[in-house]
Formats: C-alpha cells, structure tokens, sequence
C-alpha cells in the first residue's frame, strides 16, 4: 500500500515537471536547436505566429518545442541584443566621458601654472611700481606673454643639420603652447567645455601675432595607424582649411625617430575683394614622442622666395606662422587626444583699417582654423564609424566634396586670380561692380574637359563688397536663402543653367519661361553640428511656348548655408549656389556664385561699449525665419540709395555692429557676346545689391525706427531704456531710504540717451539685472560685470543668481531678500562670489534694488545689484 503511494506521488511530480515544461517555464534547448533559431533571427528577429509554426515543420531537430516556447525564446533573444547594445553604448560614453575628464583635469592642472605664474608677475610689478621711473620702462616687457620667436631665413637652411635644428626648437616651442603656459591663454567667448562639446576652446590674450588653442577628443582608436591618419588629415589643409588654395611640398627628407622635415610653400585665399590674399614659407616637422604622441609642428622661413609662379607674387603678402601644430595622444579610455594651435601673423598693415579686425583677432582665427580642424576631424571619425546618415545614396565623402569645390570655386571668383587665367575688365576707381573674366582655356579647372563647357568662350564674374551697419548676418543669410525670390531673377538664374546644361535648344537662345516664384528645398547633407548645410534647390518654371508646354522648365542649384544660427560659432555667414543638371552627375560641372557676410568687430571706445550690447539684440522673429508680415512690401516705400560700398567712405557710424558683404555671380558666354553679358552681369548684382540693402534695412533691429534702440532680447526693453529703468530706480530708492552711497551716473544724465547708457557701461563696480522667475537668471550686465562673471551678454543668460554666491552669500541673499522685495532696497556686507569659470571674486559692499518698468511704483520690472570695488582673490 505505501509502495503504491510512492509511485503515485512520484507519477504526480513527474506529470508536474511535464505540465510546467509544457507552458514553457523553462526548456533546455540543444546546440543545434540554438543554430537554427540564430539562422531565423539573424533572417527576421521578430517572426509571425505563421512563421514560428512553419519553422516547426521545417526543421525536425525543433519538433519537440512548443510555438509558445519559440515565441518565448526570440523575446528573449531581443531582449539580450538590446541589452547588448545599450551595455556597448554606456561603454563607449563612459570612454567618452572619463576621457574629457582627462583632458579637463589637465587643463586645470595647466590654469593653476598660468595663475601662479601670473601671481608672480603681479607680485615682481608691484616691487617694480615702488622703484625709481627709471626701471619701470622695462617692466612693460616682463609682464607680457610674449613669445619671441628667432626668424629662420631658407640661407640659414641649406643642409640637413640646419633644418633639424631649427626642427627641434620648433618642436619645443609648440609643445610649450599646446601644453603649458608659454601663452597667455584665455577661454573662447561662447565655448563652454564639456562631454557634449566639440572641444576645449582658447585664444591668446597678450602676446605677438593672433593664436588660438584647441584640445579635443575623436572616437579613432589610439593606433599607431589611425595618429599617421588623423596626421595626415590634418596636414592636408586643402582639403579642410577653406581658405587654403594651395600648398605644395618642395623638399623632404628623413629625420630621427621615424620623422620627416619638409619644406611647404602654402597659399591662403582673400575672404574679401578688398584684401590682398597670403602665403607661407614654412618648414614642417613631423616627429615621435617617447610617450607614443605623434607630434605635427611648423614654422615659417624667412626667405625672398616668391614660390612656384612668380608671376602671380604681386597678388599675395608674405605672412608669418609662428611655432604651430599638432600633438596626437593616445587615450587609455578609446580614441585619441588632440592639441591644435595656430599661431600667425597676418601683416594687418596691408588691408584696409576697417578690414584689420579680420587679421587681429585671436578669435578669426580659432573659428577659420582651429575650430574647422578639429570639427573636421570629428566629421571623418564619425563617417568612419558609420554614424553618419547617407543622403540620396550618396556617400558622405562624396557630399563632402561638393561642399568642397562650391568654397572654393567662390573664393576663386572672388580673389580673381592672374594664375587662374582672371583679368579685370574695367579698372574705373568710381565702378561699384568688378567685372573679371576668365579664359576659356582654364575651364578644366572647373569641370571635365570632356564635358560640355569646352565650346564657351569662358566665365565672366561680376563682384561687389558693401558695408553693413547693424544687420545681423545669420539673419540676413536666412532671409536670402529662403526668399530667394525678392532678390533673384529666374531667368538670369535659368540662362546660366540653359548654358551648362547646353541643350539644343537652352543656349544662347533660351526658351520663353515663366517662374512661379515658389523654391523647393531638399536636403542632401549636413555637417555634425549642422553648422553647415548642403542642399538642392528647385525652382518651378513652365515654358511660355505651346510646342513646350509638357517640357520641365525648373532650375536646380547645389547650395551650401552657413552660420544660419544665431549662436553659431563661426567667422562668417554664407550663401553659395551653383545650377547644376537635375540628374546631377558627380563630375557636374560648377560655376557658384552667392554671399558672404562677415562680422567686423572694431576696436574703438564706442564699439566696446555697444558691441557686447549687439551680441545679444534679437529679432522677434520665429526660429526658422522672419515673420509672413516682415517682406520687401512693406519696405518698398523706404528711400534706398546707391550700394553704399566701401570706396564711397561711409564709415561714420562707429559705434553700429559693422559687417562686409561680398557678392560675387559668375555666368558663361561665348566669345562673341562677352560684351552683353558684362552689361547684364553688372546691371544684375547691382539689383542684388539693392535688393540685399532694402533686406537689411527691413531686419535691421533699429532699421524700420532709427531712433528706437534694439531689444536686448525678445519681450525685453531697449538698451536705452532699460538703462535709465535702472539709474532712475536705484535713484529713487536712494531718496526714500536715505542710502548715503553716490548715483550710479551723474543726474544730469539720466534720460540723457546715449551718455547715460555710455556711462552706465563703463562704470566701475559691476552691475548686473535678473529676471523676477522662480529661479531668477541674468538679463543685462554692464562691461565689468562681465569682466568679473567672466562671461559674454549672450552666455549671461544662461546664469542663474544662486550660481555665483558661495554658501554664505547664499544664506545672506535669502536672509535679506524678502526685506529687499517689501522695502525694494537692500544692503550686504563684503563677501565673495564666484565667476563663470570658477574664481572667487572678492567685494566689498553689495547693493540690490528693484528697477520699476515706469513712473508707477508698482511695476518692477527686474532686480539689480551692484557690487562694489571687486576683485579676483
């Protein structure tokens, strides 16, 4: 009887386990068996019912497993692929991550040098300052960072041990500024370090020449390969560097530790028609560090070489690259550390003054140079890595190239060069319009002499510059690109196309084409940050003609944006296009024409006093562009005159945001019409030209009311008037409380205008306005509350106020603040705060007041302090 108990319960236990594996708690599943489900998932991860049941009868080795069990096993599988994936993605952002920490914790191990080294500076002045006038001259020289650099002449290089030497020092020099204090390096304006950011970002401050540093991560490995790459890459600065023209290897030979020193003879373009163009006699060397670093240097010879076209030296100045260059880490974490510095010397001298800005700022050349470097890189890796969408089938390289050859083909028409085959056709001092033509025998240089621009009697450009006053150029480029029709004219458009396209019937008597003035515009490509933009544009056309009338007529231009956004980091904003076929071959041929607006930042005392002002002066217009109401309609009436170019000499308006406009269209002909085509050439950028002029009075911030200073930002007060919103309230608080501190600005200036506003910017103690929010953020500093917050007008309100007290100033703000809002005034001891970039700022007195939007008491519009006699502990 017991026996037969047991063999019931072991029957029940054993029909338990069965009913389990039957609803698939758990199924052990053979080799074979995990095979072939790996074969249907690599096929389809997620298979139908229907699926799952013909795979059962299709392999005999899965028989025995039930459809849900299947179904239970591919949930499973992407599951763990999923896991998989996001284990990898943490992985490498942690790479990312605890590399920029190594590269943060040595940029701060290098600011705490600089700040010693500028401690000792202040203490050596300050023994100088209490010894006779006599030895005070020469304290001027021992504290600046001024790097002296020996001139090298190619006399002094004639044999190999004359060049390694120089190589060596060159080597030395650079390494010097790439990691240590050898510049005084400060923070790039708008650059903010961190894991998300291109790189670590800094200009110099005070030393010879214009330089820029940057140190930056890319996701290549650290191979030995991959540092010979990115070197390579870098080095070849045609193909990244816009401005570079040209730039030739004369001689090389080996140096020690597998190094090479060569002798580089490079040419840079104009960025205007108003400068001349530079080159560079440099000496290369390329070189391996004991720690595995590959280190890329370079440094200019002096030398009367004219390079390889002596001919053409007449269109160039002889500039001067002080050490610079390249150093290549390899990063324990994945990927490789990199170290720009640019270091030149641009001869300013030879430009016109308003243009000098272009060739004295550290900051131009960080954004030309180091910053395209660096991005540039980044771009490839990220290519390389396949994280980057294709567009239309096409490969990124492929895209890139068009970019590319669009640059420079515009920087060709603009500089115009002799080598080139350009000549100037009129040379009157009073034309507005520069025409230039190009032979037809240098066409190859545009296309594939195989195609069909081997007919025309060559290309024609007809180019202008003007001077802009106070028009935001981000703004301006969106407004051309995307109502190309207020400026443009189809039909000139559609008879350079007719030309390239050179149909049976498109030239040179084109068909009757009536445009709809509608654009399409499809994206092909774009670069990481979408600083940068490659897109086809199709304008609609329908034929006049009856016989043509099922016949397309539209137009298609290859275009490439840039500095379309407002907070873009870059030296210019463009508009570049050329026609292109709409089958649009590879090998098709170019001929761009477009703008480009660069930003000119003057030096004197008005223009730093407005110019930070400027920075942050918003249109109210919607992200994407202008308004519906704010067209060419509504400004048609305004009186515009002649193109104010710059040879007419209107450089009045100092204290305005100033920036240079550059057109440049060219279009083909044949020989025996150059003649009509220069006509209608000239007579069409001139209708650009004031059409552009109408535009940049419609969206000028003080275009439509001169008297009417600009926002600071959307839903803000003019500057004018925020400023004696500010004066007249702190004013008014000193009279109802008896606060025995003195005005901010002289009464006689308050509803002054411009002094007050002048007045309030370059006062001593640093005054700064928050929001009335639940968390309050800065709206307006003067000049030396940007000084101690170390900060821009257009970072500042990304600030908020408890960011810039310590605990205690904290504590002391929140103490007082309910006084400060009942009473509307409030008074804190001497404490300390701190700046954007982590220094403690010591003051003296701090004094809040709340700053009425009107006469009316009640209407408090923000919040400002004033600190008093600050300083950097």
């Amino acid at each position: 009887m017991a026996m037969a108990v047991a063999q019931h319960r072991e029957s029940s236990s054993g029909s338990s386990i069965n009913k389990h594996l039957d609803n698939g708690k758990y199924v052990r599943y053979t080799a074979e068996q995990v095979e072939a489900l790996e074969r249907v998932y690599a096929e389809c991860p997620k298979p139908s019912s229907m699926r799952r049941q013909q795979l059962i009868r299709e392999c005999p080795i899965l028989s025995n497993i039930e459809p849900k069990q299947i179904k239970v096993w591919f949930q499973n599988r992407r599951c763990r692929e999923k896991q998989r994936k996001e284990a990898s993605r943490l992985q490498t952002v942690n790479r990312k991550l605890s590399a920029m920490n190594k590269l943060l914790m040595e940029e701060n191990d290098r600011l705490q040098k600089q700040v010693s080294q500028l401690v000792c500076e202040n203490g050596f002045m300050r023994q100088q300052l209490h010894t006779v006038s006599a030895s005070a001259a020469t304290t001027d020289a021992s504290c600046d960072s001024v790097v002296t650099t020996p001139q090298h002449s190619l006399r002094d290089a004639n044999n190999p041990a004359g060049l390694l030497s120089i190589a060596e020092e060159t080597l030395a020099e650079f390494l010097s500024k790439a990691t240590g204090t050898a510049v005084d390096w400060v923070q790039m304006p708008g650059m903010k370090p961190g894991p998300d950011s291109v790189g670590i970002f800094a200009i110099s401050q005070s030393c010879s020449g214009v330089a820029a540093r940057a140190c930056g991560l890319v996701s290549l490995e650290p191979t030995k390969h991959n540092s010979q790459q990115i070197a390579e890459i870098l080095k070849d600065r045609t193909s990244w560097f816009r401005d570079c023209r040209s730039l030739e290897v004369f001689t090389m030979f080996p140096a020690g530790n597998g190094g090479t020193i060569e002798l580089i003879y490079t040419q840079t373009y104009a960025p205007t028609t108003l400068a001349p163009a530079r080159d560079f006699w440099t000496l290369r060397y390329t070189t391996n560090l004991e720690n595995g670093s590959l280190v890329v240097c370079e440094r200019s010879l002096s030398g009367s070489g004219a390079g390889p076209n002596s001919a053409a030296a007449a269109q160039f100045v002889r500039a001067e690259m002080l050490p610079s260059g390249y150093l290549i880490r390899p990063c324990e974490g994945g990927g490789s550390i990199i170290h720009i510095v640019d270091h030149l010397n641009l001869e300013a001298w030879s430009v016109p003054e308003v243009l000098r800005p272009l060739y004295e700022s550290s900051k131009v050349v960080a954004q030309k140079i180091t910053i395209a470097a660096l991005r540039y890189i980044r771009q490839i890796a990220q290519e390389t890595s396949g994280e980057v969408v294709y567009s239309l089938g096409r490969q990124p390289a492929v895209l890139r190239t068009f970019s590319q050859r669009l640059i420079r083909g515009f920087n060709d028409a603009v500089n115009g060069f002799n080598d080139d085959g350009w000549s100037i056709v009129n040379v009157d001092s009073a034309e507005d319009v520069t025409i230039a033509v190009n032979s037809a025998k240098n066409l190859s240089t545009i296309a594939n002499p195989a195609n069909s621009l081997a007919f025309l009697g060559g290309v024609l450009c007809a180019k202008a510059s003007m001077l802009l006053q106070n028009v935001p150029p981000a703004v301006l480029v969106r407004f051309l690109r995307e109502h190309r029709s207020e400026w443009a004219d189809f039909n000139v458009d559609g008879y350079t196309a007719a030309a390239l396209k050179a149909g049976s019937y498109a030239y040179p008597g084109m068909r009757p084409t009536r445009f709809t003035g509608s654009q399409i515009i499809m994206p092909l490509g774009h670069t990481i940050e979408h600083e940068e933009l490659l897109e086809v544009v199709r304008l609609e056309g329908h034929s006049l003609a009856q016989e043509d009338a099922f016949l397309s007529r539209d137009i298609h231009l290859l275009q490439i944006c840039s500095g379309v956004d407002d907070n873009a980091v870059g030296a210019c904003s463009e508009l570049v296009f050329a026609p292109i076929d709409e089958m649009f071959p590879d090998d098709a041929p170019l001929l761009p024409s477009g703008f480009r607006i660069i930003p000119l930042e003057t030096k004197t005392v008005e223009s730093r006093c407005f110019q930070p002002l400027k920075d942050m002066y918003m249109l109210s217009e919607s992200k994407d562009g202008l308004p519906a109401h704010r067209t060419l309609d509504l400004t048609s009436s305004l009186e515009v005159g002649s193109a104010t170019t710059l040879a007419s000499g209107d450089l009045s308006s100092s204290h305005n945001v100033r920036s240079l406009l550059t057109i440049a269209f060219q279009f083909p002909f044949e020989s025996n019409l150059q003649d009509n085509v220069a006509t209608m050439a000239r007579q069409y950028v001139r209708s650009v030209i004031s059409s552009v002029q109408r535009v940049a009075m419609a969206i000028s911030p003080s275009g439509l009311n001169p008297g009417v200073g600009p926002k600071l930002s959307q839903g803000s007060p003019e500057a004018l008037t925020l400023a004696n919103w500010i004066c007249q309230s702190y004013r008014q608080v000193l009279l109802a409380s008896y606060y025995m501190g003195s005005e901010l600005v002289r009464s006689d200036s308050l509803g002054g205008g411009d002094s007050m506003l002048k007045n309030l910017w370059h006062h001593q103690d640093a005054i700064l306005c928050c929001s009335l929010k639940s968390l309050p953020v800065f709206i307006f500093a003067n000049q030396a509350g940007l000084d101690m917050l170390e900060t821009t007008l257009v970072a500042l309100q990304d600030i908020t106020l408890d960011k810039i007290f310590d605990e205690s100033g904290r504590k002391a703000l929140f103490t007082d603040f309910a006084k400060l809002m009942q009473e509307g005034f409030a008074c804190f001891p001497a404490g300390i705060c701190m700046s954007t970039m982590g220094r403690h700022v010591s003051f003296d007195q701090a004094v809040a007041w709340k700053v009425h939007a009107s006469e009316e008491i009640n209407a408090v519009h923000c919040l400002a302090f004033s600190f008093v006699n600050w300083s950097f502990v």
